[in-house]
Formats: structure tokens, sequence, C-alpha cells
């Protein structure tokens, strides 16, 4: 279609002379464009759908490896509370 566009804008003087004419040409060359922005628009959500989980997965082990840290962390504090009241009363009976 869009070659017999082209021979028609190339080979008469119908594009310039008859807006019905252009009309239909900028509505193939549109619908045209369409289609190829569509093709473009599901190749490229193919590849991000291929890629997503993967990706996913990744930010979810992360996630879950930051969660982990988080906790030993905490465990950790609570241990440092724990010895630092510890060593405390160890202080005050040595005051004695």
């Amino acid at each position: 279609m869009l070659r017999l566009c082209a021979k028609i804008v190339a080979d008469t003087d119908l594009y310039e002379t008859d807006k019905e004419v252009q009309n239909l040409i900028d509505w193939v060359c549109l619908s045209e464009q369409i289609k190829e922005n569509n093709n473009t628009i599901r190749n490229l959500t193919g590849e991000y759908k291929k890629i997503e989980p993967d990706c996913r997965e990744g930010v979810r082990a992360q996630l879950d490896r930051m969660k982990e840290l988080c906790k030993e962390r905490n465990n950790l504090y609570e241990k440092q509370n724990d010895l630092k009241g510890q060593k405390w009363k160890i202080e005050k009976s040595l005051k004695r």
C-alpha cells in the first residue's frame, strides 16, 4: 500500500491537486506508522517480560538479604544492651 502511495506521489500531481487523494495517502502513511509503532511496542513488551522475572528475583534476593542483615544487626544491638547491662551491674557491685 505504501509503495502505491509513493508511486502516486512520485508519478502524478494528484497529491498536490486532489485533497481527497492527499488525505487518503496521509491516512495510509499514518496507519503504517501506527502499525510499525505497535509492532515495536509489542517487541519491547515481550523483551521486558523476558527480563522482568530475573530482575524481580534479583531484587527479591537482595531484599531478603537486607532483611537478614537488619535482623542480625537488631539481635546484636539487643546483645550489646544485655552486655552493657551486665557490665553495669558488675561495675556497680565493684564500687561497693
